[in-house]
This record gives structure tokens, C-alpha cells and sequence, in this order.
């Protein structure tokens, strides 16, 4: 069987969606389709009309029609196999089998076309398989979506800091004219003064006037307005000193150039900037945060298994206003029974036991708002264990001396149920004249020759790269120098999986509009 194309067209000989499989002219493949309306009869039952060089089998779809142009030589009942699966694709992708709706998602048919058929062959698929491998995710897209939408987050930032900074200036603007205005107002009064501000004029309080009567601040003690005429010398003049500055900088670069030259890596300081702030850390902008934070402290042994297991959690909350204060949070957990819950002293703890329900003893009083940080804490937990199946990072080291050199091999592994973000694992190494040999890894390294330490750093860890090792090549070293390899990540995830279901209002009215924020982080991860 050789499929020429595969098309939707109209009754008329419109071709719609056309998708070519064969290595044969455009104008030939539309010349076939412009042919077809005129040998397809009324009336037949037929599925199928044949000329002297195709053969068309085609299946009417409202007021449409699903074609296969096909060779002659072509097993008809792989003809009509196909057509039938093509024609439950078209419905799958089409929101309305009419000109205007296959038209929108003509990009979408062709590609569920090219699964079904390649090269003119049908493949072995169904309807689930073809709707699976069209909306396969690409890892390359979701890391880029991720650093996009981090960048729309820092702009947000930039812009809600930079309206506050343009509202406090304004502010100052208005309550320097205030001022002057009242100065003015004095010094016409006084008698004293007979000219505007615009002259060079001097004013100065001898503690007998309305300035001192009235407490203005010291800076308006005395001051002096100058003339609107060209700038005084000491603006346009450059400031002191800067061909010494020059120099410095022209000298501090050859030293790093020549470091650098030496193999050694420079890690410039850059100073961080309003957009370059973290959107964690961002303030909130909802009238009620809760925070869910879960810190870990883990220590593996080299050989396998877990020597410490340490996992501390804290519910905090952060009300803007004060009048938002009178709420009760209503919670559910995992239902771990190793997961031990405290309470904070002013919270209601029967009320917590039996409901899940986090409100405080007294109900006519509020909860504190404009707290600092993460706000007031409610809950906290803890959870302590030895398994080895709960831990979001295995990892595992391979070091072996052979002859002159050590071949290390480190592979980690996570489990299915939880994605981890930003992950660095460091590992020490001996002093080395020169950055290891790195020869083949999953994800991107880093070599830091002030503290020996290899850093190997992965975006994103979740279901397409599960499991990922590196191997790199030092000179002989003992394999004790390798160790300890500790580990930093973060992840959405959490292990209580502790969720604000509810917000209560205790005196009646809207219940206000709340967020939350959780994150699991490592507070010291290492193998030993």
C-alpha cells in the first residue's frame, strides 16, 4: 500500500487540509483532488472510485469528504483501514466537522496524519497512541516556559518597585513645595526680603521669627536659592580622582585576565539588582499568605542507607490588613502517623484535633497583621526516620583507582511522586592543578579551583530524566577524598502535604481571598 495524500475536502473540490506523502509535484497532487468531485456519483454505495493511474477512497463527513489518493497496486482493505482510523481523528481534533473548524485546527490534523501514515505506509498505532505522541512535552519547552514566566514575575517586581519609588518622589515633591510656600509666605511678612526666589538671595532664621514659632526643621534654617542661568562649575567639572579610578580598573582587569590565563576560574561578583530579586521572595499581594515550609536535614552513609533523617515543617500566616484578622483555617495532611503536629500556644488545639481547623483560643480576637517575613507561625511538625524509600535524592558514588588516574561515577535517582528544581550536588576533590576530566553527564558541571569542588547542577529533575549519573577522571587519590557529597534542591512537593482547603470568616461577610506558598528545601544534605 502507497498512500499518495491524505485530505479533507469539500463537495465542490476545495481542498482544505492536504497532506502529501510522496515525492511527487504539488500541482499534480491538486490536480488529482480537483478531479475527484467529478467521479464521485450520487447514489453509489461505493467507498472507492479508480482511474487509470489512482485510486480514490474517500468516506463523507457531513458535508465533507475524508480522501485517500492511493496507487492502484494498494491492498483496498488497508485502504479502508486507514480511512476509518483518519476518521476518527478528524472528530478528535475538530470542535466542528464544517469548513471554519477544520480549517482552525488544520496544523493539528496534519501532524496526527503524518503519525498514522509515513512515507505512504500506514503505521501500526491507534486513536490513544496518535493523541499521545501529539501531545508529547518537551523537557527543552517546560524548562523554557519556567524561565519565562520567571522573568514576567522579576518584571512584576520591577514595575510594582518602581511605582512606589515614582509615589514616594512625589510625595517629597509635594511637601517640599508645602514648605516653601510657607516660607515664603514668612518672609513676605517679615518685611525682609523684596525679591523672589529666582535672585540669589539668602535667608537665615534668627530664632525671634515665624520659622522658629512655628518649629520648622533645621535644613530650612538657612538656605539660598540660585539663578536659572548656566550650571555652576563644580557639575559640569568630573570628579576627582577618576583617571585613579581608571587606572585601578584597567589594572584589576590584567589581573584577571591573567588569572584566567592560569586556568583558574573567576567567578565575577555582580551586585544583585531590584530585577534580579527572586519571586519567593516577592511580598504578598493577597489579603491572606499561608506559607508551607518544609526544611530537610539528611545525612546518607557512602555505602548505602541513612544514617539521619531529620524533616521540619512550619505553617506560617501573613494577614495585610487587621480587619482580615478574624478567620479560622481550615486544613487537611497526608495523614502520616510519623508526622508529629504541634500547635503554637494560642491556638485552639482541640479545635485542630478534631476538625483540622486552626483558629485561635479566642474568637473575638484577631489574628496580628503586617507581620515581617513569613508572618505569624500556627503549626509545626516533625518527622524522623531511617527508610531509605522516602528520600527525594538518592545518590550514589563509584570511585576506582586505576593505574595513574580514579574514574569517579556518581548516579542519583528520585522517586515517581515528586519533581526537584535548581539541583547542585557538590563534590569535593583533590587538589588538582587543573579542572577534572569530565566525560560524560547529565546536565551541566562546574569546577570551582579555590575550593576544589566540582559542582554538577541539573534545572529540573522530574518524570523524563528520573535517574542521571556523571563520570569524571582525576589523578590517583584516595576515595575517602571524595567525600562528604552534599546536595541542594527545592521542590513543590512536601511530605506532610499539608493543604489550606478553607478560609472561615468567624464574623460573617465574604471570605477573603488567600494564596499559598509551599516549598520543601534542604537545609544540609550530604553522603558520608
Amino acid at each position: 500500500m502507497v498512500v499518495l495524500a491524505a485530505s479533507v475536502v469539500t463537495k465542490s473540490g476545495k481542498a482544505l487540509v492536504s497532506r502529501q506523502f510522496v515525492d511527487m509535484s504539488r500541482i499534480r497532487i491538486e490536480g488529482y483532488l480537483a478531479a475527484f468531485p467529478k467521479l464521485v456519483g450520487t447514489g453509489k454505495q461505493h467507498t472507492y472510485v479508480e482511474t487509470e493511474n489512482v485510486r480514490y477512497v474517500y468516506q463523507p463527513i457531513e458535508s465533507l469528504y475524508l480522501l485517500l489518493v492511493t496507487n492502484k497496486q494498494s491492498n483496498i482493505l488497508e485502504d479502508l483501514e486507514t480511512l476509518r482510523l483518519l476518521s476518527k481523528l478528524v472528530p478528535e481534533y475538530c470542535y466542528s466537522l464544517d469548513e471554519e473548524g477544520i480549517c482552525k485546527t488544520a496544523f493539528e490534523l496534519i501532524f496526527a496524519f503524518d503519525e498514522v501514515i509515513s512515507l505512504g505506509h500506514k503505521e501500526n498505532v491507534t486513536v490513544a497512541q496518535v493523541k499521545q505522541y501529539c501531545e508529547m512535552e518537551s523537557h527543552e519547552e517546560r524548562l523554557h516556559k519556567m524561565v519565562l514566566q520567571s522573568k514576567i514575575n522579576e518584571t512584576k517586581d520591577v514595575m510594582k518597585r518602581k511605582a512606589s519609588e515614582i509615589d514616594k518622589s512625589k510625595i517629597e515633591k509635594n511637601r517640599g513645595g508645602e514648605k516653601g510656600g510657607f516660607m515664603s509666605l514668612q518672609s513676605m511678612g517679615s518685611g525682609r526680603i523684596d525679591s523672589g526666589f529666582g535672585s540669589d538671595t539668602s535667608i537665615s532664621n534668627t530664632g525671634g521669627g515665624f520659622g522658629s514659632g512655628f518649629g520648622l526643621p533645621a535644613d530650612m534654617d538657612s538656605f539660598s536659592t540660585k539663578s536659572k542661568g548656566r550650571p555652576s562649575a563644580s557639575a559640569t567639572a568630573p570628579p576627582k580622582g577618576l583617571g585613579m579610578q581608571l587606572g585601578k580598573s584597567q589594572k584589576t582587569n590584567q589581573f584577571l585576565e591573567s588569572l584566567k590565563a592560569e586556568g583558574e576560574v573567576i567567578v565575577e561578583d555582580v551586585r544583585p539588582s531590584i530585577g534580579q530579586s527572586k519571586p519567593a521572595s516577592l511580598p504578598p499581594t493577597d489579603p491572606v499568605t499561608l506559607t508551607v515550609e518544609e526544611k530537610l536535614s539528611v545525612t546518607l552513609k557512602r555505602d548505602g542507607g541513612v544514617s539521619n533523617f531529620d524533616m521540619q515543617g512550619t505553617l506560617c500566616l501573613q494577614i495585610l490588613n487587621q480587619e482580615d484578622g478574624f478567620i479560622q483555617v481550615q486544613i487537611e495532611t497526608s495523614g502520616n502517623p510519623a508526622i508529629l503536629f504541634k500547635t503554637h500556644p494560642n491556638v485552639n488545639k482541640e479545635l485542630f484535633s478534631n476538625e483540622n481547623i486552626l483558629g485561635l483560643k479566642d474568637p473575638n480576637r484577631p489574628f496580628p497583621a503586617g507581620q515581617s517575613g513569613d508572618g505569624v507561625g500556627l503549626l509545626k511538625w516533625r518527622m524522623q526516620s531511617t527508610d531509605e524509600s522516602i528520600l527525594p535524592l538518592t545518590l550514589n558514588c563509584w570511585p576506582s583507582v586505576s593505574g595513574n588516574e580514579t574514574y569517579v561515577n556518581i548516579e542519583y535517582e528520585t522517586p515517581a511522586n515528586i519533581d526537584l528544581q535548581n539541583v547542585i550536588v557538590s563534590v569535593p576533590l583533590p587538589a588538582l592543578r587543573e579542572a577534572p576530566n569530565v566525560q560524560q553527564i547529565d546536565g551541566d558541571w562546574r569546577y570551582d579551583s579555590r575550593n576544589s569542588v566540582l559542582e554538577w547542577s541539573i534545572v529540573l529533575i522530574d518524570a523524563s530524566n528520573r535517574s542521571g549519573s556523571l563520570e569524571f577522571v582525576v589523578p590517583a587519590a584516595d576515595p575517602s577524598s571524595f567525600f562528604p557529597i552534599s546536595a541542594r534542591f527545592s521542590s513543590s512537593k512536601t511530605f506532610s502535604d499539608l493543604k489550606v482547603t478553607n478560609i472561615l470568616p468567624l464574623k460573617g461577610g465574604a471570605t477573603p481571598k488567600y494564596s499559598q506558598r509551599t516549598q520543601l528545601v534542604t537545609e544540609n544534605y550530604q553522603v558520608v
